[in-house]
């Protein structure tokens, strides 16, 4: 039952109003437009002050769940703290400008572009990079086309692309709207992919194979390199999913081990913060092979001012209004630069390191179902539990923890997607791991309490399928 509209009501009284405004004040023809937009009467809607009307809506506000109120250990989505000077930065009167506006008088904006640029070429190892998908999936997709691009120069576009079952689950949509048909390539019992059972899989009709490494497990897919040249030998390519980049970053160059095409993800490793729906970024880096198959527009350095390049002949050309969500590259780049060069990869030593700690301090009391060594993330299972995995989640509400991913990867039945990220302290992971070892205890001696939590939140547990398809989004007369 959702508590606040029912104080709502209890205070509410006939001829409370919020505001009172002298009409004399206002033209007449001002006054007939807005009596024109008064909503009449609305039954049994409640009566208030202007205070109890914010009141309301404030608390109704901090009900919101966020990385800045609490833990959010959100399994390979990377809900981690963003620094709020990045924020600022990106709120800098003078970076707003329409993208129409001449090449001149944009030069700054076009800088920060390129330097961007500059610094994933410089971590990935990849030859150019593009900063203008819109997302993740969206860079995927872009990705892909490049590959068929590339390919279809070459005489034949190919048929079909491998994917991991421990690859994201926006890879195997991306390569089908590229045009091509999905194969998937099954784990081994270490959670990787399986060079020899690959190589099974190679013809003359393989386009690519689209890998996340890490993968979904928080495994690094050792055998890469060995993956990289069975597929070049094919004539096929290597698309890495860098969405979990934040596992290695200024440790491991995917240029260097094998990769044609890499996405990024400025809004889960670089600083912009993540969830609800954007703003977003997807950067691709490509190797020097498909470098000019990069969509438009493109920015080049001439006589030492940069330029703005809106066509190329061999490129696949726009795939969105002007050069992508600007912003949030200014938040990329002022992150990069707090950190500097030299301590790139503490977001990596950090981010493993922590995950690592709460795998050694739950190993022993849940499941594990791949005991390979782990990076940013690890996955445990309800196996053995008397409760499900939605039961444990549910319960971490009321903690004020959120909840960790859920059933997924697919290939571990009731998953539990941990990733804390590197902005996390010791002293968080140590309440997550006492809190978690509680609600353990409390599934093993009273498991009825799991399933009907959780217990302190305005609302309580919901039938999710119902919610989703009955949604309301506007106030209604209560038939209670």
């Amino acid at each position: 039952m959702n508590k606040l509209p029912e104080l709502i009501f209890n205070i509410s009284r006939k001829g409370k109003t919020g505001v009172s405004v002298s009409l004399n004040q206002f033209p007449d023809e001002l006054i007939a437009i807005n009596k024109k937009k008064l909503r009449n009467g609305i039954e049994d809607f409640p009566s208030l002050s202007e205070v109890e009307t914010v009141r309301h809506f404030s608390n109704l506000a901090r009900l919101n769940h966020s990385v800045d109120n609490g833990f959010y250990p959100l399994g390979s989505c990377t809900m981690k703290y963003n620094p709020k000077v990045n924020e600022k930065i990106a709120g800098i009167d003078n970076l707003s400008a329409h993208p129409y506006s001449p090449v001149d008088l944009v030069q700054g904006n076009l800088r920060i572009i390129k330097e961007l640029e500059e610094w994933l070429i410089e971590l990935t190892g990849m030859d150019s990079f593009t900063l203008t998908p819109s997302a993740g999936a969206h860079g995927e997709f872009t990705g892909m086309m490049i590959i068929r691009k590339y390919l279809t120069s070459l005489g034949d576009p190919r048929k079909i692309v491998l994917i991991p079952d421990s690859a994201h689950g926006t890879n195997p949509a991306s390569a089908h709207f590229a045009g091509y048909d999905i194969r998937e390539i099954p784990s081994n019992d270490e959670g990787i992919i399986d060079l020899e059972e690959l190589k099974k899989h190679l013809d003359e009709d393989v386009a690519a194979l689209m890998m996340t490494n890490p993968n979904t497990l928080g495994i690094f897919e050792k055998n890469i390199v060995e993956i990289s040249k069975a597929l070049h030998d094919n004539g096929s390519m290597l698309y890495m999913d860098g969405a979990n980049m934040n596992a290695f970053l200024g440790i491991v160059r995917p240029g260097e081990i094998g990769a044609d095409v890499i996405h990024l993800n400025l809004h889960k490793t670089f600083s912009t913060p993540h969830g609800g729906g954007g703003p977003g970024s997807g950067p691709i880096g490509v190797s020097k092979e498909l470098s000019k198959f990069l969509p438009v527009p493109r920015i080049t350095s001439e006589g030492g001012k940069l330029k703005v390049k809106y066509f190329t002949e061999e490129g696949i050309g726009r795939i969105k209004n002007y050069y992508g969500n600007f912003l949030v590259m200014v938040r990329a780049l002022a992150y990069l630069m707090a950190l500097g060069k030299e301590n790139v990869s503490l977001v990596a030593e950090d981010a493993v390191l922590n995950a690592n700690y709460i795998r050694k301090e739950l190993e022993g009391h849940l499941d594990l179902p791949y005991k390979g060594k782990t990076l940013h993330e690890v996955v445990f299972s309800d196996s053995g539990l008397k409760v499900k995995t939605l039961d444990i989640a549910k319960r971490l509400l009321d903690y004020n923890i959120h909840p960790f991913t859920v059933y997924f990867p697919l290939i571990i039945h009731g998953a539990m997607m941990i990733e804390p990220t590197e902005t996390e302290s010791k002293e968080t992971l140590d309440n997550f791991i006492s809190v978690m070892k509680t609600i353990l205890k409390e599934a093993e001696e009273n498991p009825e309490y799991l399933k009907n939590s959780p217990h302190n939140t305005p609302v309580s547990r919901l039938d999710e399928v119902y919610a989703a398809r009955k949604l309301i989004l506007r106030w209604e007369k209560s038939e209670v």
